[in-house]
């Protein structure tokens, strides 16, 4: 009898675990994509602009630690605040006052640069229709399968996205471009976001199905500034972008947060301006749909039959060295940079130093007190 019932809740728990990995898998092939893109787009050159280069690099950042390879990213970037002269840390932007998380880092590849960055390039590039010269590196390979996130930000108002302060890209351009791409089968699902002043113009007119959009701000609303840097004189990011990577960095590959999550990025007591999304285009509920789903990348598995034991621990190295000794080093894993450490520090304080002129003012003041009280014939007591 005691063996029946073991039987019985013996095959009970195997019944209930092959539907979680049922389900568990159900929620993995669900996007029917196998592979994600990005196209991330600063449309602002000079100086002022810097916030705006710093934003892109962000995302750049966060998709790439994400596992999204450079080889599926399409980096557009008006201006190279790394290289400018007033810049008084070369080769490096900054996202956050604190100076500690270099957005630029060590590899960044850049595929349009300076005046690259034009309305023409960005459509080609979304469509396809680039002249056959064109390298690997500036194309957008995408098909069928693939889920692309496009990231713009820049200059805007009611219905347009200024390039650079020369040409304009309008809702209709950018939505007649999304249907191409979906004509042309070249995404499963896209997820457009957009950093600018009254950025949610630039949705309203999509008609192209499996599309998710996101803007900083409503129409008649301004995207505000955010982290001003008194050292350089200009803000470093954007409000809206500043929140998102912040949310980014609590993200890893196997994370279960959703785009319902996203959308409460940046709200209004934090943005000033009112963040908006469009769902209606969208087959998913955004409530399924994951964020790694555009943020990450799919990786490939191979399936086996053989039992792996993931516990054992990392194996011993044994170094002989010329004397005979053995020496055992022990590898292992490096903790990753705390970015949502960083973002929440409070800034160094800095050592003071007297403002220029300080000193020779100071002089001054004692000589011109000297004179008042004694007159110049004691000045021979000074030198």
């Amino acid at each position: 009898m005691k063996t029946h019932v073991l039987f019985n809740l013996f095959a009970t728990f195997l019944l209930a675990d092959g539907l979680n990995i049922e389900d568990s898998a159900g929620q993995f092939f669900s996007s029917g994509h196998t592979n994600n893109w990005a196209v991330l787009v600063c449309t602002s050159r000079f100086w002022f602009n810097y916030r705006h280069v710093a934003n892109t690099l962000s995302v750049y950042r966060s998709v790439k630690r994400l596992g999204i390879p450079d080889s599926h990213i399409v980096l557009m970037l008006a201006d190279d605040m790394a290289c400018n002269h007033r810049n008084p840390k070369p080769a490096t932007v900054f996202s956050h006052k604190n100076m500690e998380l270099n957005v630029y880092g060590d590899d960044v590849e850049v595929d349009y640069r300076g005046y690259e960055v034009t309305v023409e390039n960005f459509l080609r590039v979304l469509t396809g229709r680039l002249p056959p010269s064109t390298p690997r590196s500036k194309r957008l390979l995408s098909d069928d399968r693939s889920n692309i996130l496009i990231y713009l930000t820049g200059h805007g108002g009611n219905g347009f996205l200024k390039f650079q302060d020369s040409e304009e890209i309008s809702n209709v351009e950018l939505a007649d471009a999304f249907e191409q791409m979906w004509q042309k089968r070249r995404y499963n699902e896209l997820l457009f976001i957009i950093d600018t002043c009254q950025g949610a113009s630039m949705y309203e007119r999509f008609y192209s199905p499996n599309l998710m959009a996101l803007a900083s701000s409503q129409v008649g609303e301004d995207s505000l500034s955010h982290q001003p840097d008194l050292a350089i004189g200009v803000h470093l990011m954007d409000r809206y972008t500043f929140y998102l990577l912040e949310f980014l960095e609590d993200i890893h590959p196997a994370s279960k947060a959703n785009m319902n999550d996203l959308f409460k990025v940046c709200p209004k007591s934090q943005c000033v301006s009112t963040p908006g999304h469009r769902t209606d285009l969208f087959l998913r509920d955004p409530g399924s749909v994951l964020i790694t789903d555009f943020f990450g990348s799919v990786r490939k598995v191979e399936i086996t039959t053989e039992a792996i034991d993931l516990t054992d621990p990392i194996k011993e190295v044994e170094e002989r060295p010329a004397n005979g000794d053995i020496h055992k080093e022990m590898h292992s894993y490096v903790d990753q940079l705390p970015v949502s450490e960083i973002i929440h520090q409070k800034p160094k304080q800095k050592d003071w130093h007297p403002p220029d002129g300080f000193i020779l003012g100071l002089w001054t003041l004692i000589l011109l007190v000297f004179f008042q009280t004694y007159g110049v014939k004691h000045l021979r007591h000074i030198f």
